[in-house]
């Protein structure tokens, strides 16, 4: 793909108060949950936010950030679509005020704030194994995900912490997807032994675990156990409660709107990549 610097010249402050926001508005909740944070964050500072959505593409990526630089901005708050870092490279060489909101890449050059995942998981993980849960296994989110790529490594890290070995065949790729990840619940449950308990890597992909699970008349915190990553209201209301690790999302909105501000401040500042912790929120999914 082509990099952004030839069509961005280098950033010059312009002081509008204003703000792009460029991140893939799809069908989560946790995204629209997350642009909320960030303006009620920039309402509190007297900033604006002009929203650009990115369908999580990283062609569609380069255009809007090409299209919010030229609105004069004094920053970008950029929800990183999975793939390569051109866009972001685009942004540092160029000087453009950035924060990487959520998805932390594996850098030092530019501001991130997003949750911590891998510790997050793994706590998962040995809750299910404290349940005596020998065969648990993990759907993880899409391919070239820095954050599906650490809740994975989290599962692993967490069936060693439990005293239990690996096993390839206990892990499947949902796509950060309900229709992926009922796929991948389908190909773990028609394994022999099949698992006793899943960890599911996103909360979209939860929405497919569930309907598989009714779809073959297993009952979930009875007859499999079912633990997930996200904050989402739907998963306090069903029947069972889904028991998950919930991403403290005011708090990722408000972070990262006062990196950007401070970088926008002092663009001498070291970069900062922040990490907040998931609170746990226990339901009867896992069977407790």
């Amino acid at each position: 793909m082509t990099a952004l610097a030839p069509e961005m010249p280098l950033w010059t402050p312009p002081v509008t108060r204003r703000f792009g926001v460029a991140m893939g508005m799809h069908a989560s909740p946790y995204s629209g949950e997350l642009l909320r944070a960030m303006r009620a964050a920039a309402a509190r500072t007297g900033c604006d936010l002009v929203l650009a959505d990115t369908r999580d593409v990283v062609s569609e990526e380069a255009a809007v950030v090409r299209a919010l630089g030229a609105d004069r901005l004094d920053g970008v708050l950029l929800v990183p679509a999975p793939g390569d870092d051109a866009v972001i490279n685009g942004l540092v060489r160029t000087g453009v005020p950035t924060v990487l909101v959520d998805r932390i890449a594996g850098r030092n050059d530019v501001d991130q704030v997003g949750s911590e995942n891998i510790q997050a998981v793994s706590a998962l993980v040995q809750h299910l194994a404290g349940r005596r849960h020998r065969r648990i296994a993990m759907i993880t989110g899409e391919e070239g995900s820095t954050v599906s790529e650490e809740r994975a490594l989290g599962y692993r890290l967490g069936i060693g912490r439990a005293g239990l070995r690996f096993n390839s065949e206990l892990v499947a790729c949902g796509m950060s997807s309900p229709g992926g990840a009922a796929r991948a619940a389908a190909r773990l449950l028609d394994g022999w032994p099949s698992p006793s308990a899943i960890v599911v890597g996103g909360e979209s992909m939860l929405i497919g675990v569930q309907w598989e699970a009714h779809r073959r008349g297993i009952r979930i915190g009875s007859e499999l156990a079912v633990v997930g990553y996200g904050d989402m209201e739907w998963a306090r209301t069903v029947s069972p409660a889904v028991t998950t690790m919930a991403q403290p999302i005011a708090e990722i909105g408000r972070k990262a709107v006062e990196l950007l501000l401070s970088r926008v401040t002092d663009a001498s500042r070291r970069p900062e990549a922040v990490r907040l912790a998931p609170r746990f929120l226990h339901g009867a999914s896992c069977g407790c």
